[in-house]
């Protein structure tokens, strides 16, 4: 299974971006896959996963919104009122489970990050 994440960019505050995730292999249900984003200095930390069902981070709940299209293989996280905060490298992931790990540790397969910036 390989990864490619994509759709990350300068905005400003306030403003939205859906980042993408693209599986080359066929991931159903069985599998959980999840954002991550790390800034820099700090761990990484888990924004957002879907599985049989979807779960967030405090911090982005209400905000961000994570998707899946099966038929395109491909999972979105949609970043709506974005912050300075968010700024970060996110990172999707996917694991063999469709129970929804928040620990990068809980994951198999990794994507190999896309730049999010939020101005002021």
């Amino acid at each position: 299974v390989q990864l490619q994440a994509s759709g990350g960019g300068l905005v400003q505050a306030g403003d939205s971006l859906r980042l993408s995730c693209a599986a080359s292999g066929r991931l159903d249900n069985r599998y959980a896959m999840s954002w991550f984003r790390q800034a820099p200095g700090k761990e990484r930390e888990f924004v957002a996963g879907i599985g049989w069902s979807t779960d967030y981070a405090a911090s982005v709940k209400g905000r961000f919104t994570i998707s899946r299209d099966y038929a395109k293989n491909t999972v979105y996280l949609q970043m709506n009122s974005l912050k300075r905060g968010d700024t970060a490298v996110y990172y999707c992931a996917a694991a063999e489970t469709s129970r929804i790990g928040i620990r990068a540790g809980e994951y198999e397969y990794w994507g190999q990050g896309t730049q999010v910036t939020v101005s002021s």
